[in-house]
């Protein structure tokens, strides 16, 4: 009876043991599974012009607690950006209020893993747009900072070509960029006070200006004019801001 007792305690044992083993095996294939190294990043810039309360949705998930006004960045903790997974994402932004006359919308995007990107919201409140931009953002190797032009304001009527005049420079930064479209990151002096002129492409009319940009060490930003072209006061107005993207 002992010997009996005691093979069938050494086989319970046994049977622990498997058990055991299976479970740290299965925690390691989960753990695996869900690595950061399948996500994507993602950024939301709220410039839809007269607009209260956007929230924004990947998979019908809310993403955002606190509601994205105009000129507001999502996650506003920047240089933050949103973990999605990567590969093809259904995404939407929208007024939650029940009375509210903004359009839904509703738009896809394939989004590489490891990649990040940025979400330019723009337009009225009654036409909004959106465009899904690739944020290149490389290592900076030196004490400068990186700083890109977006021209994003909107009118009844075409909206010219733009650059965007430095004072400190004394030069144009960036020219003749189309309506809609974002530049590329180019170096720019850090710890460094500049102005930054909006003019129409081969004119020496200030449009509106950007007083103050100040750009950290090894830091990106994004400089955006938003607003109305032709509207120069109120909420409306056309208007040069910028925003600390990486």
């Amino acid at each position: 009876m002992k010997s009996i007792k005691h093979i069938k305690n050494t086989a319970a044992f046994m049977m622990l043991m498997l058990l055991v083993s299976c479970e740290k095996e299965y925690s390691s294939l989960l753990t695996q599974d869900t690595s950061l190294g399948n996500k994507a990043n993602v950024k939301f810039y709220n410039g839809i012009m007269s607009s209260l309360r956007n929230y924004v949705y990947a998979n019908n998930v809310a993403l955002n607690g606190a509601t994205i006004a105009y000129g507001g960045v999502f996650p506003a903790l920047s240089p933050s950006y949103a973990s999605l997974p990567s590969g093809n994402i259904a995404l939407t932004i929208k007024d939650t209020l029940v009375t509210s006359t903004q359009p839904v919308m509703n738009f896809s995007a394939n989004l590489e893993p490891g990649a990040y990107y940025t979400v330019i919201a723009y337009g009225t409140n009654l036409a909004p747009k959106q465009k899904v931009v690739k944020d290149l953002i490389t290592e900076i190797p030196d004490t400068t900072a990186r700083i890109r032009f977006a021209n994003f304001a909107s009118n009844a009527t075409a909206i010219p070509n733009i650059d965007i005049f430095s004072i400190k420079r004394q030069t144009n930064i960036f020219t003749n960029v189309p309506a809609e479209t974002m530049t590329g990151f180019i170096p720019y002096a850090s710890a460094s006070s500049d102005t930054l002129f909006v003019r129409a492409t081969g004119t020496t009319t200030n449009l509106t200006q950007l007083n103050g940009l100040n750009p950290t060490a090894k830091r990106s930003y994004t400089v955006i004019f938003r607003g109305t072209y032709s509207v120069t006061t109120g909420a409306t107005a056309r208007t040069l801001a910028s925003f600390l993207t990486f």
